[in-house]
């Protein structure tokens, strides 16, 4: 998290066809889907309902009766990266994902119908960053934001931005916005004029373990709080809270080893 960031509009017209380039959802793939749910529902007062079973067991991460988020079952065989997926809204997945491969990107999933919700792709960007796209139909994607409990941010960690943010212009359109800080390779991502995410180039910072990733931001009323119960659910602290411009932020895993980060009272 940086010096700019998007605005969580709690009165925001979450349930309408997001513009394209715009998050609209995020999902975990887990390996252990019981102790998962535990965790994300003691810690963000998520309650959860069965999700479709087109690729295996999954759930939906409900927020006073509003989708917030998915996790889905890792198969017991694949032992992939635990992580969480922010999705691009997209009006057109297969000319989204034909862009993708132009660009230097690849697709690793889909595009694909799921039933009556959507359709979907996931992919990576050069870098080897994955994302997931997402044509709503039925499913638009998150339902309530700007509360406890809800993405409140997405940002691209990377090793530069300049050549992944040629990448995501040309595939999404985005307006790009560099942020003027000695020392800092950091772009806002804007769509219609709204910053939607942002790119932060870490160079050596990113871990050689997993290179570049998407990080989302959950918003919470207490970050030291949601650190110490992170911590007592068996999840770890990867780097302290600490007060920023937009809120005090800490970022954390939890026990399957996703990473993500807490943010207070973003704005």
């Amino acid at each position: 998290m940086t010096d700019a960031r998007a605005s969580a509009d709690p009165n925001g017209d979450t349930h309408a066809l997001r513009p394209p380039g715009t998050p609209c959802w995020v999902s975990l793939m887990a390996h252990a889907l019981e102790a998962t749910q535990e965790f994300y529902g003691t810690l963000f007062d998520w309650e959860f309902i069965e999700g479709p079973r087109q690729h295996g067991p999954s759930l939906r991460a409900l927020l006073d009766g509003q989708d917030v988020a998915g996790i889905g079952q890792l198969p017991p065989d694949r032992q992939l990266l635990v992580a969480w997926t922010p999705y691009l809204a997209s009006d057109d997945v297969d000319l989204t994902a034909e862009t993708v491969r132009l660009c230097g990107g690849t697709i690793g999933v889909g595009p694909l119908d799921e039933a009556d919700a959507g359709r979907m792709a996931i992919g990576s960007d050069p870098s080897g960053a994955v994302f997931g796209i997402w044509q709503g139909a039925r499913h638009l994607g998150t339902g309530i934001t700007g509360v406890p409990g809800t993405p409140a941010w997405h940002e691209l960690v990377t090793y530069e931005t300049e050549s992944v943010a040629k990448f995501y212009r040309t595939v999404f359109g985005y307006e790009e916005q560099a942020v003027e800080s000695p020392g800092l390779d950091y772009l806002t991502l804007s769509v219609g004029g709204r910053q939607v995410a942002g790119i932060h180039g870490a160079g050596d910072a990113v871990p050689r373990d997993r290179g570049p990733y998407w990080m989302t931001y959950f918003q919470v009323a207490d970050t030291d709080k949601s650190v110490r119960q992170v911590t007592d659910l068996g999840g770890r602290l990867l780097e302290p809270a600490h007060d920023s411009p937009h809120g005090r932020v800490a970022t954390v895993a939890d026990p399957g080893g996703a990473v993500f980060s807490l943010i207070q009272d973003p704005r």
